[in-house]
């Protein structure tokens, strides 16, 4: 269902006051068959498809292609007769200073034109004041051990803070599913394992990480860099790929490396191969380090990582990489063989700091 109507007070200016950095009094004018909704009562009385199902982006706006294709997602998810809510809230219990608040890019008006060219139906735009009524929430969602990990360790009390405010947002919107980008594995791997947990009766769909031809990972921060702070972060996309055609490589030699087995004909097997310094190669590897793979991957990348960290200007301050478990986001030991893993890194360029990751498969040819 299309809702056809604006709802709610519209203004001619987007939300870009720098006296009102936290977003308190949302302003915006919603394209005309765009329903812009202020309040959490403007909110229930958006009606529901009948028959069909609503689902939801959450976003802190600033919308960029990556925001437009799940929400693109979302639409074909929900069908022509279903329902797309997009939430555009900058919350501020993800931020650990207030600088960091203050400085998060606000643009409302086109984030609505973002939203409405790429198929949603509402966007719900509350000041925070809406959010939290009584000021910061006393009673929290905890993250556990999973969210004290990686990011959770370099931003204490992120993770409590954004899956409390999706624990909100879920309850307000009332999603039959919601979706979420990839680039941000942990957190899609902590709301996955609230909704879980906590028997939230909602389905959590991940959407691939986009990005923009050069590589990086399309983000709302990316803004912030020069063109050669840029060119160095272009380090982290750089150092993950290569890492994962260091797996495929590896994978490839154990998998032709069993052709000449020891206890096998060896000779015959290098013949039908019809590649014997290739297979002899491989053979050399598969008997040197069968069980190498991990420890390869996370080289592979941090000798990357290292060259950019060491540049005269504009150099990359590593805040982590690590190949985790994406059940948990604990370290994948180096004696792994089999199972799925993501290689995840964040690293500081200027003031700017950057997430990317990239999933990986062991004991299987990617």
């Amino acid at each position: 269902m299309t809702t056809s109507s604006r709802t709610g007070n519209t203004g001619n200016t987007g939300n870009t006051d720098p006296t009102d950095p936290q977003g308190t009094t949302p302003q915006g004018t919603a394209p005309t068959a765009l329903a812009l909704l202020r309040t959490a009562a403007e909110l229930d009385a958006l009606p529901r498809p009948a028959g069909a199902e609503r689902a939801v982006v959450m976003t802190m706006g600033a919308l960029h292609e990556g925001h437009a294709t799940l929400i693109r997602a979302a639409r074909e998810a929900a069908g022509p007769d279903g329902q797309v809510v997009v939430t555009v809230f900058v919350n501020p219990l993800q931020f650990g200073e207030a600088a960091d608040l203050d400085r998060y890019p606000r643009t409302l008006d086109a984030d609505l034109e973002t939203a409405a060219a790429a198929g949603a139906d509402a966007v719900f735009a509350p000041g925070v004041d809406e959010v939290y009524p009584g000021g910061e929430p006393q009673v929290r969602i905890t993250a556990g051990p999973m969210g004290e990990r990686l990011e959770g360790a370099s931003r204490p009390g992120h993770f409590d803070g954004m899956l409390t405010v999706v624990a909100k947002l879920l309850h307000l919107t009332r999603p039959d599913e919601a979706f979420y980008g990839q680039k941000d594995a942990q957190q899609l791997a902590l709301i996955t394992r609230m909704v879980r947990d906590l028997n939230f009766g909602v389905r959590i769909t991940g959407v691939p990480t986009v990005r923009d031809p050069d590589g990086l990972a399309l983000s709302s921060r990316n803004r912030f860099l020069s063109p050669q702070e840029r060119h160095t972060a272009l380090a982290l996309p750089r150092a993950l790929f290569a890492a994962q055609d260091r797996l495929a490589a590896q994978q490839a030699l154990h998998e032709r490396a069993k052709a000449t087995a020891p206890g096998g004909d060896r000779a015959a097997g290098l013949n039908k191969l019809g590649e014997a310094r290739a297979a002899a190669d491989a053979q050399a590897v598969a008997l040197a380090r069968p069980n190498g793979a991990p420890a390869a991957v996370r080289a592979t990348a941090r000798a990357i990582l290292e060259e950019a960290a060491a540049r005269d200007r504009h150099p990359l301050v590593l805040d982590y990489l690590a190949l985790v478990d994406p059940a948990d986001f604990t370290e994948i030991p180096d004696d792994r063989e089999s199972g799925e893993a993501i290689l995840a890194v964040a690293a500081r360029v200027g003031e700017t700091r950057l997430i990317d990751n990239i999933p990986l498969t062991f004991g299987a040819l990617t």
